[in-house]
């Protein structure tokens, strides 16, 4: 009976160590790559991929940005976080997920795939269907005009700081800055980094950051972890082929908006602590 009690102990052990384990990864994982996004539905869905029954779907999301133009990410979702009204195009969105990327094999070719993968998405009523819901609720209640007016208030200052794209990604830098300037002289650098995802998997993020934030980052060595915020962006762009025809193309990017060194190359400071000991030893000998 003793034997068995201390098998069942040691057997709850390792499954709340295991369970502990899982839930570290998994907040580290949400701490590391995290996103929100919100704009209106800009395609049909199409069927991506199924695992364990779980269908899962794509489709692209249009962000205006304040310039005028837009961008237009792909989405990556669950059947399970949406219903086919909510992604009818038109249709307005809250996403909550994280930005990744897997690597497609076409034509004996590697190519890098980035995508949204929604973790939570919700409906956002349009502007003007809140504009007329609140129009109805001052007509039928005059006695409520003054809190109307102030939640309108609220309301509209809401809209100011609501947040249409942003993305926190903690990770390392995986490939050499590449920093240069446009012919009008703007500064541009980019950077290719290496976040981390719960089961040993890596999500390889491109990056591009701008003026004080580009030259900086030029001096960054490889293996540097580093804190960006910024948004998710589409850039057209051409290829010009082999045979003279040019293929139009979209890269999807994190414009860096902010940039903190986390934690430098462990080599430089292990360097330093071995000349410092090489110098110690030496001191010691000498006595």
């Amino acid at each position: 009976m003793r034997f068995k009690e201390r098998k069942n102990i040691r057997l709850r052990t390792i499954n709340l160590q295991k369970n502990k384990e899982e839930f570290n990864l998994d907040t580290n994982y949400l701490e590391n790559n995290n996103l929100i996004l919100v704009g209106k539905v800009a395609s049909e869905k199409k069927f991506s991929h199924e695992i364990y029954g779980e269908r899962f779907y794509s489709f692209d999301l249009c962000i205006p940005r304040l310039s005028g133009s837009a961008d237009v990410i792909p989405v990556t979702a669950s059947e399970r976080l949406f219903n086919d009204d909510m992604l009818k195009e038109g249709t307005k969105l809250l996403i909550r997920g994280q930005f990744r990327s897997y690597n497609s094999y076409e034509n004996e070719k590697n190519r890098l795939i980035l995508t949204v993968f929604a973790k939570d998405i919700e409906k956002v009523e349009d502007e003007k269907q809140e504009e007329g819901e609140n129009k109805e609720v001052v007509e039928n209640t005059e006695s409520n005009e003054d809190i109307t007016s102030t939640e309108e208030t609220k309301n509209e200052a809401f809209k100011k700081d609501y947040i249409t794209n942003e993305v926190v990604l903690i990770g390392y830098i995986c490939k050499k800055p590449v920093y240069r300037q446009t012919p009008f002289g703007r500064e541009i650098a980019d950077l290719l980094l290496a976040v981390n995802r719960a089961y040993n998997k890596s999500d390889y993020i491109p990056s591009i950051a701008w003026g004080r934030n580009a030259r900086f980052c030029q001096n960054l060595e490889v293996g540097t972890e580093v804190k960006i915020v910024g948004r998710v962006q589409s850039r057209n762009y051409e290829k010009k082929l082999e045979d003279g025809t040019i293929l139009k193309k979209v890269a999807y990017e994190v414009s860096i908006g902010s940039l903190e060194v986390i934690k430098e190359v462990e080599n430089k400071a292990n360097t330093e602590n071995t000349e410092s000991t090489d110098e110690n030893n030496s001191v010691e000998e000498a006595m």
